[in-house]
This record gives structure tokens, sequence and C-alpha cells, in this order.
């Protein structure tokens, strides 16, 4: 029997974001909303720049949600390849059928497609989604001989953390250079505050609390850490605290323990936030 060839879209379930329900709370810190509307209304790309645990991720599903589009999202790392975000053919029964990746359907329905830490992906990725970042728009299917259009809806937005292995994974300027860039950092004392409550129900003075245990340990740069304390491990905190959790073993557990493995540091970590909770 010949072998039948067929076209079908992949299951993307797991990084499609639905945009039922309520719209994810994130509370703007600048004009990043302004300068991503109008991104998308000219059909930049752009790049989030910053630490990990900021909101760059909160905030494309914000804005996704407030410009009423699907969002799919691809977590990069070094095992990511261009096949896996274009498609492949896979064997079903007696055919051959051709499976859509995530970024090929995401041009075809227009949809937002978010590269999360885009500087984790492989070189070919890279070079895959080049003919989307300029005036072509268009991505090219090499198992298939063919060249897609992109939706006019279609937008690229990836992340970048240029502080996390410096010097070892970055970006090209040939690459960086094809992106409007927006740099995120970690929110004032008071806004974050203000996010812990929104997000936790925690009360404000206990808020505070965690905000200052957070602050005092990003200025301590003597330590050596590879990432510090970020909104994300506040956030965990304060909802364990939320739940019942005691203060300091919440704080431990959610904040110092995830910092690093180095048993001194931790217990000098743990010994300051046990002051200051």
């Amino acid at each position: 029997m010949d072998t039948l060839i067929k076209k079908s879209s992949t299951n993307t379930e797991n990084t499609m974001t639905s945009l039922t329900g309520d719209i994810p709370f994130y509370k703007p810190l600048g004009k990043e909303e302004e300068v991503f509307k109008h991104a998308y209304g000219c059909r930049i790309p752009v790049l989030l720049k910053g630490p990990t645990g900021t909101g760059k991720t909160r905030f494309v599903g914000y804005v996704a949600h407030k410009l009423n589009r699907p969002l799919i999202t691809i977590s990069c790392h070094e095992e990511t390849s261009s096949t896996d975000l274009i498609g492949r053919f896979i064997i079903k029964g007696a055919e051959t059928i051709w499976m859509d990746g995530p970024l090929t359907k995401a041009v075809k329905i227009g949809a937002i497609l978010y590269l999360d830490e885009i500087a984790e992906a492989r070189p070919d990725v890279i070079v895959a989604i080049h003919s989307l970042t300029d005036h072509r728009k268009e991505l090219y299917l090499d198992k298939l001989g063919e060249t897609i259009k992109a939706h006019k809806d279609f937008m690229l937005v990836a992340s970048f953390n240029p502080g996390y292995q410096k010097g070892f994974k970055e970006l090209k300027p040939s690459t960086r250079q094809r992106f409007v860039a927006l740099s995120f950092n970690y929110p004032s004392p008071k806004d974050e505050a203000e996010i812990l409550v929104n997000e936790t129900q925690l009360e404000m003075s206990v808020a505070k609390k965690l905000v200052g245990i957070a602050n005092r340990i990003r200025n301590l740069t003597e330590l050596g850490l590879t990432e510090t304390v970020s909104t994300r491990l506040l956030v965990d905190a304060a909802k364990l605290i939320h739940s019942g959790l005691p203060k300091r073993l919440a704080v431990r557990v959610a904040v110092v323990e995830p910092l690093t493995d180095d048993l001194e540091i931790t217990e000098s970590l743990a010994d300051l936030c046990d002051l200051m909770i």
C-alpha cells in the first residue's frame, strides 16, 4: 500500500493559553504596556530583558489578554530545536502525517508566540525565526518545501536574562537588533508590596517585611549568588504564610533555600531573615 501524506495540526494544549476568565494581574511599572501595543500595531517583535522572576512572563499573558489574542508559550532549553518549533512528519498507522509545531501554528492562526529564555535555544531556532523578524514576515518549512506568510495578527515575543551565565549564552547583535527591547527589573518596595497583597491577600504589614528581606539580600552582592530574590519567590512565601505556615519557615523554604546550596550562606541568610520577619 502506498504511504499517504497528510497534514495535521499538532496538539499544543500544553503551550496555548486560553483567554477565558479574568485578566491576569499585572501592575505596570513604566511605559511597557504602551510600547508593546505600539510594537504590536507595527508588527515589530519585542524582546523582554531582565532577571528571573521580574514579571516578564506575566506581562506577556497580561497584554495577550488585553489584545484578545491567543498566546503560545515555548520554554526554551538547550535541546530546543527548530524542528520542535516548526513541525515534523510522524507515522500514524499506515500514514505519514505532518504535525505543525507551535511556531507554525502561531504563524497560521495569528497568535502571540512567546519564546521564554530564547538564549537557551539551539542556534538553528534563531535561524528559523529570522525571516519572521524582518520585512518578510514569513516562515519557511524546509521539510515541505513551502513558505508560509505570517497571519496579520502574528506577533513574536522573546525573553532574555542578560545576567544569567553572562559571556556563555548571549544573543548575537544580529538577533538582538531585530527586536524592540523592554527592560524589566525588580519593582520599587511600595509596588512590590502591593503586588504581594494583590497576588496572595497577605496583610500589607507582612508584605512590607518580605519586600524588606528581598531588598536586603539583593544588596548582598558579596555573596556571589547566581540569582537573587525574585518577586516570584516572594509571592510563594506570601502564599505559604497566608495559608498558615509559620513566617520564618515559609521564608526559609520559599526564599532562602532556592537561592543557594551552600550551607554556610544558607544559615547566614536564614538568620538574617529570622531577625527581619
